[in-house]
């Protein structure tokens, strides 16, 4: 990886798939990270683009894998990567008053923890190159009440902590850390339940512009936060949602 390369976690698949490939289109080299180990699932992307994909297996819940992972990375990269976004995660619902402490705890260290292991393997990294950014995918559920999404809400929340306390902490390193928090996002895996039957009528009337946004719409946003040249824009959370959470 003789140039520039990023970090993606849960890149195989859905907006991971889509944010390497825009990373890889602005002349990024892509560590993409996901526990299959394999490159995304994307069809018709020219080979040129695809030679910029490098897939490293990795389950970001699991310390040890996401150290192996890196460690793998940083001899490809040279010891030095220019950001990481720390993308995957899980959704998870249920009513809050049987809500197992168990299946609570699972889904912060899948959505909340993972966030804060795989930055932490990746601060080194950054150091090494002279500063970098850090994008974590948060949800614009960090600021609602949500029924049935109790755990889904929280470790989003999370996500948006972890981003301003590592803003605070990495400044001085030249490491900018942004929370990206999207709405509802269409991906080949749930275009179809996104575009038919009662939540597509919600979201038409929930939604200003009238429909989700695209997974390469959110993918360019990622891909732009790379590429601005302002220091200054770290620890905000950016809500990518249409409008949506500004409705009443």
């Amino acid at each position: 990886m003789p140039e520039s390369t990023i970090v993606v976690t849960g890149a195989s698949r859905g907006i991971g798939a889509e944010i390497a490939l825009s990373l890889a289109r602005a002349g990024f080299q892509v560590a993409c990270l996901s526990r299959s180990g394999q490159a995304p699932e994307l069809a018709d992307v020219p080979d040129a683009l695809r030679a910029r994909w490098h897939a490293v297996a990795c389950d970001v819940g699991a310390a040890a894998q996401i150290q192996r992972a890196f460690a793998e990375v940083s001899e490809r990269a040279g010891g030095r990567i220019a950001g990481l976004v720390n993308n995957a995660g899980q959704h998870t619902d249920g009513a809050a008053a049987t809500l197992a402490p168990e299946a609570f705890e699972s889904l912060m260290h899948s959505n909340a923890t993972s966030v804060l292991m795989a930055s932490q393997a990746a601060y080194p990294l950054l150091q090494a190159n002279g500063g970098g950014v850090i994008v974590n995918m948060g949800s614009f559920y960090d600021k609602l009440g949500v029924k049935k999404n109790l755990s889904y809400c929280a470790s989003k929340a999370a996500v948006g902590a972890i981003t301003r306390c590592l803003a605070v902490e990495w400044a001085a390193d030249d490491i900018q850390v942004v929370n990206l928090a999207p709405g509802y996002v269409m991906t080949s895996l749930n275009r179809e339940y996104m575009t038919s039957g009662p939540l597509a009528q919600h979201l038409q009337k929930r939604i200003p512009r009238r429909s989700p946004a695209e997974a390469a719409e959110v993918a360019d946003a990622v891909t732009m936060l790379f590429s601005l040249r302002s220091r200054f824009l770290t620890g905000e959370t950016i809500y990518l949602d249409g409008g949506q959470s500004l409705m009443v």
